[in-house]
């Protein structure tokens, strides 16, 4: 064999970060030392990776096809070096929505660092589109999404059922309804995820779509942020069951009951079809199973109330 891995983990991080200076940097490698076995890569079969311009290096047609090949035995290299080194799982990166990210990724990366604790995670938290585009750049081994996601090159697996709720605060007029009409929620000033979130778009479609007119008071990035609003009442907003479990027991919040909308929707894994997942990422999904083993749905998850 004439390549080296090394030479394709260069390639990968050229590929990832378009920049030969940056991928050196993270692989605690000189520049010219990157370079050139990129360019010696590219010797070996006579062929060219990049479509250089400028200072600026873009993947050409044969470099998209050879990313998804480098990663997987990348990922199987990183599998034997940890067999070899006694069974410690190597670095994993995850990326997780919002609503799963802020509670319920981050106490099963807690639980998954208590097993192994010197196996080093990563979890970056971001709406849906965000996760979905880090895994096509390969920049992900594993998205914990709550969106709905159609693409050929991702493989999406459901994990937990999970449930939208409309919700106010307890002074708001909308407070102790047993059920509200489609004209009664057309009037409120709604206070919502941004675009691009799974949230936001099973709102529109289910909710935003059937109303005869749609007041858009806020649009937030963050949930806690969509809850502060609501309680000040500044309007209603529809979140997760999750998200708002604990503001629902301490009563700063209150639900508004909708039951002609269908607000179900589940939690999924998501990964790229032509990335070997490796160790990391199974084992990491076996404590995502075992956090949710005895619960069919967030409603019924057992997980610590934060006072």
């Amino acid at each position: 064999m004439r390549l080296s891995l090394r030479q394709l983990e260069i390639f990968a991080a050229v590929a990832k970060t378009e920049n030969v200076s940056l991928a050196a940097a993270r692989l605690a490698m000189s520049q010219s030392a990157a370079s050139s076995a990129l360019v010696e890569l590219e010797r070996l079969y006579d062929c060219s990776l990049f479509d250089r311009i400028g200072k600026s290096l873009h993947l050409n047609s044969t470099g998209r096809g050879l990313l998804p090949l480098a990663e997987a035995l990348l990922a199987q290299g990183r599998d034997i070096e940890d067999y070899l080194s006694g069974g410690r799982p190597g670095p994993l990166s995850i990326g997780a929505t919002l609503t799963i990210g802020n509670y319920l990724a981050t106490l099963i990366v807690v639980d998954y660092k208590r097993q192994f604790p010197d196996a080093p995670v990563q979890l970056q938290v971001a709406n849906t589109d965000t996760v979905v585009e880090r895994l096509l750049r390969f920049e992900c081994d594993l998205g914990l999404i709550e969106g709905e996601v159609s693409h050929p090159d991702l493989l999406i697996e459901p994990w937990l059922a999970d449930e939208l709720v409309v919700f106010c605060a307890p002074g708001h007029a909308l407070a102790g309804f047993l059920a509200v009409d489609r004209e009664i929620l057309s009037e409120q000033s709604w206070i919502l995820r941004e675009p691009g979130s799974g949230t936001r778009s099973q709102f529109d479609r289910c909710i935003g779509s059937q109303l005869p007119y749609f007041r858009l008071g806020l649009e937030l990035e963050h949930t806690e942020a969509i809850k502060r609003a609501v309680e000040s009442g500044l309007g209603v907003g529809c979140l997760s069951r999750l998200a708002l479990r604990e503001a629902f027991r301490r009563g700063s919040l209150v639900e508004v009951p909708t039951p002609q909308f269908e607000l179900h929707r589940r939690f999924y894994f998501a990964s790229h079809r032509r990335r070997n997942p490796g160790a990391a990422v199974r084992l990491f999904r076996q404590a995502c199973l075992a956090a949710s083993a005895a619960a069919d749905s967030t409603a019924n998850l057992n997980l610590p109330f934060i006072p």
